[in-house]
Parts: C-alpha cells; structure tokens; sequence
C-alpha cells in the first residue's frame, strides 16, 4: 500500500526522501513526474507572479497540468504547502556560530536574511503566521537564533519569548511591504516599470486609490491638519524620515537593547 500524505509528511519532518508518482494517462510519458518539489516550486512561481493571494492548490494544480487530487498524494492541504514553503526559505538561511561578544549583531542578521528571503514573495510571510513550527528547516532557524541568544547571556524562558516576538514583526513587517508595494504597483501606469528594487516602497504616491502616498504628499497633508494636531504637525518631518527598512532595522535594535537590558 502506497504512504498517506500524513506519513509523507511525517517522513519528510524526519529527513526522508522525496517521493514522486509517475502521471497516468495519454499525457503521462510526456511530463515530468509530480514530486513535492516540483509542488513547492510551482506555488513559488505563483507567488512571485502574483503574490500570495493567489496561491490555492487548485491554482498549483492547474500550473502543473493535472488535478488537485495528484497533489494531494504528496501534500497533506494548503497549510502544509504553506509549511513546505516556509520551510524552503528557511533552508537557505546561514545561522552564524554563535559569539557571545557578537550576539547582537548575529541576530540581527538572521532576522534580516529571514526579512529578504520573504520579500522575494509577495505576500508570503502570511504563511507562517499562527503556525506552529514543525519543519525542519523552520525550527532549524529558530534553534540557531536560540543559541545566539543563549550565548548572549539571555536567560532561557526571556530567549525564548524574543524569539517568538522578532519573528512576529519581521512577518508582520513583511506582510506589510507586500501589501504597500502592490498598490503601488496596481496604482503605476499598466506595463511601467517603477525602478524599485524588492521589498523597497516607492517614494511616489500611486494612482488615485492614495492608500500609499510618498513623503512629500505626507508632509502636505499633515501640515493641512487643524491644530487640534500639534505634535503630529511639529514633528512631521520625524514622522515621516527614513525607508521601511530604516524603521525595521531601527525596530529590531529597540527589541534587541531592551532585550540585552532586562532578559538576563
């Protein structure tokens, strides 16, 4: 009897090998067979095309030209496609050698390569939220982040708490990007190319929708303010300095010191 998807799944968790199935039918010697890491680079595909929103296992299904049930054989659902996917990522993240004279900066450096790789896909941090690890690869970053901590000197019960809360914000912040870079995508003139780099927000606000605008049109439209708005208007140009990724880097270090501060 051929494994379940639960025991592929449970084989994979335990580092076992890849299974495929052969397609059947009149197409069957012509394409390539189904295997989970064809499923995975497919759902990648989708993402990056068009974003997380899109992805579905009928849409997997569809790109790879057969039905959702010849994917069920090799994924349990769409959340462990999800998990799949996170874990992917996570697979190419470097974890450091921890240095206890360094750990500051080591974790800092894991959150913001954890930061790029899902920025790579619009959307896709929303995968990893509510979803308790079990991947390897996965928890192979969270243990990795839990000996940079511990070399630190942070005490284990406060280690363990940090690490749940950066890997929070750098989701959420992610997510986040996503979301903004595609109005500003949906707000560009159709085929331009806005000459952003990933996970960048343009400066420029976009179309008529103004869900995201730029700087300058922040500035305006806090000076318009009545004066019921005396902080928000005198300190504007603070409000409003730096790049998404000045905030990040910014939120991470305030998390970091406060954690170095009372987590001993």
């Amino acid at each position: 009897m051929s494994p379940t998807p639960q025991q592929r799944r449970a084989a994979r968790h335990g580092a076992g090998p890849s299974t495929s199935a052969t397609r059947r039918g009149p197409s069957g010697g012509r394409k390539k067979p189904i295997t989970v890491d064809a499923i995975i680079d497919t759902a990648f595909g989708i993402v990056e095309r068009e974003g997380y929103a899109a992805l579905t296992m009928r849409r997997v299904a569809t790109a790879l030209e057969t039905g959702p049930s010849s994917l069920y054989a090799h994924v349990v659902n769409k959340e462990d496609l999800d998990e799949l996917l996170i874990g992917r990522l996570c697979a190419e993240i470097e974890l450091p050698e921890p240095d206890p004279a360094h750990w500051r900066r080591q974790i800092t450096d894991v959150c913001t390569r954890l930061r790029d790789q899902y920025l790579r896909y619009p959307g896709i941090s929303q995968a990893a939220f509510a979803a308790a690890p079990s991947h390897l690869d996965t928890l192979r970053v969270g243990e990795g982040m839990l000996a940079i901590l511990l070399a630190g000197g942070i005490a284990p019960q406060a280690a363990a708490w940090a690490i749940d809360s950066l890997m929070l914000y750098v989701n959420a912040y992610s997510l986040e990007v996503s979301l903004a870079n595609s109005r500003v995508d949906r707000g560009a003139e159709p085929g331009a190319d806005t000459g952003e780099s990933p996970g960048e927000v343009s400066d420029v606000a976009p179309g008529a929708d103004g869900w995201v605008v730029g700087r300058d049109e922040l500035l305006r439209r806090f000076a318009a303010l009545p004066d019921t708005f005396p902080q928000t208007k005198r300190y504007a140009a603070e409000l409003t300095a730096g790049t998404v990724h000045d905030r990040f880097d910014f939120t991470i270090g305030l998390m970091i010191d406060g954690l170095g501060a009372s987590g001993r």
